[in-house]
């Protein structure tokens, strides 16, 4: 194992104008703004401030495209005992750990990856040996990667923590970004080494980057990746041996890299040997999906807390115009590709009872919403459910974005949607529009979803990968120029969880997860066009 305990952190000073929610606009102008980062707060606004300097300073300039794949450990000793474990070292991998840690490595068995990052917690390590394999490149291990620093918390059971620690435990609960412990502020700190990691990442000449860490540093590694502050911690989850994918794209002028969301929380799911053998259509169904914990629409809790309400956006199908323009994205058939995407998700919906399928009029996603439809009301039939359902079917012209980008100017037309970060192209007008009629389909959802004639409410919403894509940024109340920090592909999923109803915070369970396309799905580790289209 080679380490980085003592790696230098990397300054360099440009000024860089980063999107911020409305709320608040940081600009930093030089490295003198980066230094204030390290020293350590003495009040708490000063290190609310240090928490979004973590998340807005600009990152050094890259030569070439690098993706890179971060993977949360497999479940440990104290994560099945219900043990808060922090940064602590004392539990190691589970049998179930294990497992899940090798079909890990059998997922991204064909990927290439240059270089190894892990935590050196043990059960961090363990898991980033299982997934490295026979490679012979050395796993780097970096002391910054490890899980955040929970002082006093460490080794407590939860219910312990209540009862020795009462208020200070629900503030960790329920505003975990000013929660306090022995004169510490652990996310804001948190935060703080993810910057610090991603700088070392960076710096390093690779172009795909496999780092195996832990819940909390990971989701401060995609929020401050893309720009977002201590105020989303446990709003982007983390499920054990979950993949999340984010791709840097070097920009022109040498500046900041363009930094893209690809994938979030991606879990592989388990198939069964029995056979069932049932058709809809061309498409033959030979095999039966069973939802794991770690499966993205299994039901039950999101970050710990129980959910009863649900959106799943689900991609529509590929279509049949061959050319993954945005001046193709008119009102197009599904091509065969298309029907076998939809049936998958299909399936992979088939043991969640849907409420309603909310679709925009678009053919390709008419076609993939009648599709899940028709498995839903046959769950029957299929053995997945002991009476008849029914789900209600509605169409929102507002999920239709065709028409937003027809008048739109040659160079934008002529931009694949394939590419990640692709939207960061887009004029002012066309983002504006898409933000605000995608913010009219937003607030439908979420009158559907408030709709409490249910105790359980799942609403399946069917679009264009552009329209979710600017769902999920009504989701976290980002602007429009957060657009191109997001990637779906056709056919892909993503889920929101909302735990307080639909009045409160979503969370996000996944993004793009392809994982049930099988053969089908994109692998992680390769880009959907070549390094030069970048």
């Amino acid at each position: 194992m080679i380490s980085l305990a003592n790696a230098p952190l990397l300054l360099h000073g440009r000024d860089h104008h980063l999107p911020t929610k409305r709320r608040a606009t940081f600009t930093v102008r030089s490295s003198s703004s980066l230094q204030e980062i390290d020293k350590s707060p003495t009040t708490a606004e000063d290190s609310n401030l240090r928490s979004e300097l973590c998340a807005s300073v600009p990152f050094p300039p890259i030569k070439a495209a690098k993706r890179v794949v971060l993977v949360r450990h497999g479940q440990s000793t104290w994560n099945e005992e219900g043990r808060i474990q922090g940064s602590s070292n004392f539990s190691v991998l589970t049998k179930k750990g294990e497992a899940q840690a090798e079909t890990s490595r059998q997922m991204l068995i064909d990927d290439s990856f240059d270089i190894c990052f892990s935590s050196p917690l043990i059960r961090s390590k363990r898991t980033a040996e299982i997934i490295w394999g026979t490679r012979e490149d050395e796993i780097i291990t970096d002391s910054d990667l490890r899980e955040i620093d929970l002082y006093s918390f460490q080794g407590l059971l939860k219910h312990e923590g209540k009862a020795k620690f009462g208020p200070a435990f629900r503030q960790w609960q329920v505003d975990a970004a000013n929660f306090n412990i022995d004169g510490h502020y652990p996310v804001r700190e948190l935060w703080g080494r993810a910057r610090n990691c991603w700088t070392k990442i960076l710096a390093h000449e690779s172009k795909s980057v496999l780092v195996v860490a832990h819940n909390a540093v990971n989701q401060a590694l995609v929020a401050t990746a893309i720009g977002l502050g201590t105020e989303y911690f446990r709003i982007l989850l983390q499920s054990n041996c979950g993949v999340s994918v984010l791709d840097f794209i070097p920009r022109p002028d040498g500046g900041s890299p363009l930094i893209c969301l690809n994938r979030l929380n991606q879990v592989q799911y388990e198939i069964t040997d029995e056979w069932q053998l049932y058709s809809f259509g061309l498409v033959l169904f030979d095999y039966y999906l069973l939802q794991t914990p770690g499966s993205p629409v299994a039901t039950g809790s999101s970050a710990g807390r129980r959910t009863s309400r649900r959106i799943i956006l689900v991609c529509q199908g590929s279509t049949q115009d061959s050319e993954d323009t945005v001046s193709k994205l008119g009102d197009q058939q599904m091509n065969m590709l298309g029907v076998i995407q939809a049936q998958k998700t299909a399936e992979l919906l088939l043991d969640l009872k849907v409420s309603t399928i909310i679709s925009s009029p678009n053919n390709a996603c008419a076609q993939t919403a009648t599709i899940i439809s028709q498995v839903q009301e046959a769950a029957d039939c299929l053995g997945a459910d002991c009476v008849p359902r029914y789900v209600e079917m509605k169409n929102i012209p507002d999920l239709d974005v065709a028409e937003i980008f027809q008048p739109s100017t040659k160079d934008t037309t002529d931009v694949s949607y394939l590419r990640p970060g692709w939207l960061n192209g887009l004029d002012d007008r066309v983002t504006s529009t898409l933000r605000e009629r995608s913010g009219q389909a937003w607030h439908s959802l979420l009158t559907e979803l408030s709709d409490e004639s249910e105790e359980e409410k799942i609403v399946v919403a069917v679009a264009h990968p552009v329209a979710h894509i600017a769902l999920i940024g009504h989701c976290l109340n980002l602007t429009e120029e957060w657009l191109g920090s997001f990637h779906l592909d056709a056919g892909s999923i993503s889920v929101v969880d909302f735990p307080d109803g639909p009045t409160g915070r979503g969370i996000i369970r996944c993004i793009n997860y392809t994982a049930h396309l099988g053969r089908w799905s994109i692998p992680i580790t390769r880009s959907t066009v070549d390094d030069d289209s970048f």
